[in-house]
């Protein structure tokens, strides 16, 4: 296994790995503010949401994706996030984008523990791992593959679902996640197929759960 990694949910960058330009105190960030988780194993739970700019996915059906240029967004301090985030009360924090882990964010995290927070992630798996992380929620894409290393950490995997290929799609990625990973599929939002195709599917493999984005019905980000 890579040295990338001290355990299962805490992880490091390598030495050197980490962007000399930007300043470890700083990210890109789009927003953050506090909400209830809308999908997936904690949907309805309080959480303070930090959404990083940048992203090299771009998904057609993104629901934010004004977060995909990260020079459209200024550079926060990670010691503001983190004190907004503490003082929110939430018991955790997701760490969700754009795509965040094109940012190092062992800085963030390592703040957000040391505050109190658990830490979550949600990321299409496409780059490496950073960050000292006690929840890792997988949503993989089929036009930008998770990496192989990403793997072995997933505690949540989260199949966005328009069509049969992406049933196949999910089966494959849990094919690879470890034994007791929380598998779930997702309906694109825009899509009333979708729901009915994720219903008949998940009748049939009682493995599978399913994932509704119960922020937008109940009105809140």
């Amino acid at each position: 296994m890579s040295d990338m990694f001290m355990d299962k949910h805490s992880t490091k960058i390598k030495p050197g790995e980490a962007d000399e330009v930007k300043s470890p105190d700083t990210i890109p960030l789009m927003e953050d503010f506090y909400t209830i988780q809308g999908e997936g194993y904690h949907a309805g739970k309080a959480a303070y949401f930090i959404r990083t700019a940048g992203c090299d996915v771009n998904c057609w059906w993104c629901d934010v994706p004004e977060s995909w240029e990260e020079a459209d967004h200024p550079v926060a301090k990670v010691d503001e996030i983190v004190m907004r985030a503490k003082a929110s009360g939430a018991p955790f924090a997701v760490i969700t984008g754009g795509e965040p882990l094109l940012h190092d964010l062992n800085p963030l995290t390592v703040r957000l523990k040391k505050a109190g927070l658990d830490v979550h992630i949600e990321t299409s798996g496409s780059s490496p791992l950073s960050g000292q992380l006690d929840w890792v929620t997988l949503s993989p894409k089929r036009f930008k593959e998770p990496l192989d290393e990403v793997y072995p950490y997933v505690d949540e995997l989260k199949v966005v679902v328009l069509t049969n290929k992406d049933l196949e799609w999910a089966e494959e990625n849990a094919a690879k996640c470890p034994e007791n990973t929380h598998l779930l599929l997702q309906p694109e939002w825009s899509r009333e197929s979708s729901r009915e195709l994720i219903v008949d599917y998940v009748k049939e493999n009682h493995e599978w759960g399913i994932s509704i984005q119960t922020h937008k019905h109940l009105g809140v980000r």
